[in-house]
C-alpha cells in the first residue's frame, strides 16, 4: 500500500480494471482500505474482483457492462447508492491507419469514439448524482492525448478528447466541490500497450525490441512501467492532498514527453 494514503470508509469505482492499469489502480485503493467495485465487459472481471477479495481481505465487488452501451451502464449503476471517487480507466486502443483504410478500420475506429470517449460519457454521466462534495473524478487518458502517433487516428483523437472532457467538467463539477483531473500515462507494461508496440515496429520495419529501446532512450528516467507504478499517482489525485487540482492532466511517463 502507497504509503500515506487512507481510504478506508471510501467508495471507489474502477472501470477497465480486470487488468492493466486498470487493475493496478484497483489493487492500490483496495489494499488503501477502500471499499472497491470493478467494472469491465468481459468475463475474467470476475476472477479479478477475487484475486483483489483475497489479497486485501475485503470484498471487492465486479460489475460485467459494456460501457459503450447506455442502457447497460444505466442498469449497472442501478444498484450503487454512493461513489466518492470514480476512475474512468476503460479504453480501448487499435490501429486506424487512414492510408489503405478499409471498412474493417471504419469499424475500429467507431468502437475506439464510442469506448474511448462515449463510455467516458455514460459512465460519468450514470456517476454524478451519486456523488457528494469532496468527490473525486479521475480519467485515463494517454500521453499520445498531448502528442500523436502516425497510424492511431482514433485512439489519439479519442485521448485528446478525453483532455477537454476533463476540462469542461472540472468547470461544471467544481460548484459541486468534486474534482476532476486526468492522468496521461506512457508505456506501461500492459496487454494493450504490448500489442501496439507490436503494431508500431512491424509498420516502422523494426524489431520489438529496437522500437522499445527508442521509446525508452526518449525517456529521462530508463525503464518500462508497470501497472502498479502508476497506481500512487491515481491514489493522490484522490486523496485530500489534492484537493486544491483539478482540471489538469498530470504526465506519468518518466519523462517521455515534456509538458
Amino acid at each position: 500500500m502507497p504509503v500515506g494514503f487512507d481510504f478506508s470508509g471510501k467508495t471507489v469505482l474502477v472501470t477497465g480494471a480486470s487488468r492493466g492499469i486498470g487493475y493496478g489502480v484497483a489493487q492500490g485503493f483496495a489494499n488503501a482500505g477502500a471499499d472497491v467495485t470493478i467494472l469491465s465487459e468481459g468475463d475474467e472481471i470476475d476472477a479479478a474482483a477475487a484475486v483483489l477479495s483475497a489479497e486485501c481481505g475485503r470484498a471487492v465487488r465486479a460489475i460485467r457492462c459494456d460501457i459503450a452501451d447506455p442502457a447497460a451502464v444505466d442498469r449497472a449503476f442501478a444498484g450503487i447508492d454512493r461513489i466518492d471517487v470514480l476512475i474512468n480507466n476503460a479504453g480501448y486502443e487499435r490501429m486506424t491507419p487512414v492510408v489503405g483504410a478499409t471498412s474493417e478500420t471504419d469499424e475500429s475506429f467507431r468502437r475506439i469514439i464510442d469506448i474511448n470517449v462515449m463510455g467516458t460519457w455514460y459512465v460519468t454521466r450514470a456517476a454524478v448524482p451519486k456523488m457528494g462534495r469532496g468527490a473525486r473524478i479521475i480519467v485515463t487518458a494517454s500521453i499520445w492525448g498531448r502528442t500523436a502517433v502516425a497510424g492511431f487516428a482514433a485512439y489519439c483523437a479519442s485521448k485528446h478528447a478525453n483532455l477537454g472532457f476533463m476540462r469542461s467538467l472540472s468547470k461544471e463539477l467544481g460548484s459541486r466541490g468534486i474534482t476532476v483531473n486526468a492522468i496521461c500515462p506512457g508505456w506501461v507494461r500492459t496487454e494493450a500497450a504490448m500489442r501496439s508496440l507490436k503494431l508500431v515496429s512491424a509498420a516502422a520495419g523494426k524489431t520489438e525490441e529496437e522500437a522499445l529501446d527508442e521509446i525508452l532512450a526518449a525517456q529521462s528516467l530508463d525503464g518500462l512501467m508497470e501497472p502498479a507504478d502508476i497506481a500512487a499517482t491515481y491514489l493522490f489525485l484522490a486523496s485530500d492532498a489534492a484537493a486544491n487540482i483539478t482540471g489538469q492532466a498530470l504526465n506519468v511517463d518518466r519523462g517521455e514527453v515534456m509538458s
